[in-house]
């Protein structure tokens, strides 16, 4: 019966258990991203800072290239969460930073809006064929731990090891 016992499964964990600790909270990292369609093409925009200005203008943070669209035809502004000072949400607004409204205003999923608090997967309509996708990327990740690469699994399979015991 010795064969039988050759089966292992060996695991290494390089940390300490830690499966009740408490101090092992779970932590959200999110990531805002704006997904432009314009006359140039298609472009990624990872949005980190508190405010952006998007128009035709060359000083806008955020270009959109088309005749269709006003010099500055919106402003994002980033604002806290209010459930989580950790987290937080762009709304966008028609017109510049100082209220000064766009000449053909914002489509945000299929209706005329002066202002909205976007969510993943929301559209912008800011002209004929310029567009944007707001994305809000999640990643939940348990802090105090690291990636799969702090454990080292070992399978060993029992017709790969050499045991006396066992007549063929």
């Amino acid at each position: 019966m010795a064969g039988n016992d050759t089966k292992q499964i060996l695991i290494n964990h390089t940390s300490s258990d830690c499966s009740n600790d408490v101090s092992m909270a779970t932590e959200t990292h999110e990531s805002h991203l704006l997904i432009l369609e314009d006359d140039q093409g298609r472009k990624e925009f990872s949005l980190e800072h508190p405010v952006y200005s998007l128009g035709r203008d060359r000083e806008c943070n955020i270009r959109l290239v088309s005749q269709f669209v006003s010099r500055r035809h919106a402003t994002l502004v980033r604002l806290p969460r209010e459930h989580n000072s950790q987290s937080y949400y762009y709304r966008i607004v028609d017109g510049d930073a100082k209220g000064k409204s766009s000449a053909n205003g914002l489509m945000i999923n299929g209706r005329k809006m002066p202002a909205h608090d976007l969510k993943n997967e929301d559209e912008i309509v800011f002209g004929p064929q310029v567009r944007a996708i707001y994305y809000l990327l999640k990643n939940t990740q348990r802090s105090g731990q690291t990636d799969a690469s702090e454990y080292d699994i070992t399978l060993i399979n029992p017709g790969m090891t050499e045991d006396e015991d066992i007549e063929e």
